[in-house]
């Protein structure tokens, strides 16, 4: 079918990402050059912290770099070495699986299901050995994984459980948020999230004993945080460990967001909703799949996808999109089938 180009009225393309300012990121970055400190670990930076861990009721919450530098950190904290397997989908980002095998881990890539595109929590046991040592769920689109089924396979196997909830800051499963159900979680603050700072992440510590080590790892294997707190009188090399830490002044633009994180979700389920409205009449007539909320699960609303038939409908679907100026993607290529899944061995 014949199908007009867009009028000059709405010739402005629309692009797949649009960054939010709430107002104040300026303010706060200004604030934060004036008191002197924009390195990692300043005011803005604790103030973040301070603001998620009772927001999200954690036990300790410590900014990143990035969430990649979080997962990253989590494979130290879980002493994933070379004779380590972990569990994960194949349907996720590269940081997702790079954290692992730059520790020399064997990836374990589980099937996802078909209605919330998350990890298949009934096939994972079947999947772990005696060299399993972690099960990353990553819960996709801000919808949670059964993290009570795979809480109790951790258990049973006694293995560690690091949630990758890059895309799940402020979405809940069974009313406990995201990032707080497994021995570690990982957030992204990417300027493609809902809360954003440019580049950026977060590492939530659900277990005690962890904090210090994490502390350490994020300092380049140093007690240079100990040393800030007034705790020793000088710090010195530790452990290993790397540079995990994300300018005070990144922190300032992002607690401007995370003061501000209701209202931007309100507005995000307002643009959802609409989303879900105007394209049911297509999902009813079976053009199309919307995406699926179970009931234990309270999203972020952080994307809206389309699944359709084939490949074949995909590619006309987003050229037709282009050619109306709106700008989407399609998410992943899946790991197992990449130029480096393919590399280490993984069968299509």
């Amino acid at each position: 079918m014949k199908i007009n180009k867009p009028s000059s009225d709405s010739d402005k393309p629309i692009p797949f990402n649009k960054p939010y300012l709430t107002g104040n990121e300026l303010d706060y970055i200004a604030e934060c050059i004036a008191r002197g400190h924009s390195a990692g670990d300043g005011e803005f930076t604790m103030r973040c912290q301070t603001l998620m861990e009772e927001k999200f009721s954690a036990s300790k919450i410590l900014l990143t770099n990035s969430c990649t530098s979080a997962l990253e950190i989590s494979a130290f904290l879980c002493e994933i070495d070379n004779n380590s397997e972990v569990l994960l989908p194949s349907y996720t980002f590269v940081s997702t699986a790079n954290a692992f095998l730059m520790r020399g881990a064997t990836l374990r890539f589980v099937d996802i299901r078909e209605d919330t595109l998350n990890m298949d929590e009934t096939l994972i046991e079947a999947l772990v050995t005696p060299k399993s040592r972690a099960i990353v769920p990553v819960h996709y689109a801000g919808i949670s994984c059964d993290m009570n089924e795979i809480n109790r396979i951790a258990k049973q196997h006694n293995l560690h459980v690091i949630e990758d909830a890059a895309q799940g800051v402020n979405a809940q499963y069974n009313e406990q948020y995201l990032g707080t159900m497994g021995t570690l979680g990982t957030f992204s603050f990417h300027e493609t999230k809902n809360f954003i700072c440019g580049e950026g992440g977060a590492l939530i510590i659900n277990d005690e004993a962890l904090i210090a080590k994490a502390e350490i790892i994020r300092e380049k294997g140093t007690n240079r945080s100990q040393f800030f707190r007034g705790e020793i009188d000088k710090y010195t090399w530790i452990d290993v460990g790397s540079s995990y830490l994300p300018s005070d002044i990144l922190a300032a633009f992002l607690y401007a967001q995370l003061e501000n994180i209701a209202d931007i979700t309100t507005r995000r389920r307002h643009i959802y909703r609409q989303y879900h409205d105007q394209l049911s009449p297509l999902s009813e007539r079976g053009i199309i799949k919307l995406p699926y909320i179970p009931d234990d699960c309270t999203t972020n609303y952080h994307m809206f996808y389309l699944l359709v038939e084939n490949e074949h409908q995909q590619r006309e679907l987003l050229q037709h999109l282009k050619f109306r100026g709106i700008h989407a993607v399609f998410h992943y290529v899946p790991l197992h089938t990449s130029p480096v899944g393919l590399s280490l061995g993984y069968q299509p």
